[in-house]
């Protein structure tokens, strides 16, 4: 059995937009698409509808936290170019 059209359309948007997060990633881009790809390889055979919506989500839930990473990275760096060490206000 083979994943519907949509579903498939929703998967191969989520690996590339993962991918394009994955670029700034802290340990480095080629170790987030290692990462990704094995993630991606090893669902690979899922067929169950259901378990592959579940699996989007986590991915979509994976997509949220590292762009809350890189906003908080993006603030504190901003931080610290606007109030240096000691001139904190509350």
């Amino acid at each position: 059995m083979k994943m519907s059209n949509s579903l498939r359309g929703e998967v191969l948007n989520l690996y590339k937009n993962l991918l394009y997060l994955g670029r700034e990633y802290p340990k480095g881009a080629d170790y987030f698409k290692r990462r990704l790809k094995t993630a991606f390889l090893r669902n690979k055979d899922v067929t169950d509808p259901a378990k592959i919506k579940e699996l989007i989500g986590r991915g979509e839930f994976v997509m949220k936290e590292l762009e809350a990473l890189y906003f908080l990275r993006k603030y504190r760096a901003m931080k610290q170019r606007y109030y240096p060490e000691g001139r904190h206000t509350n």
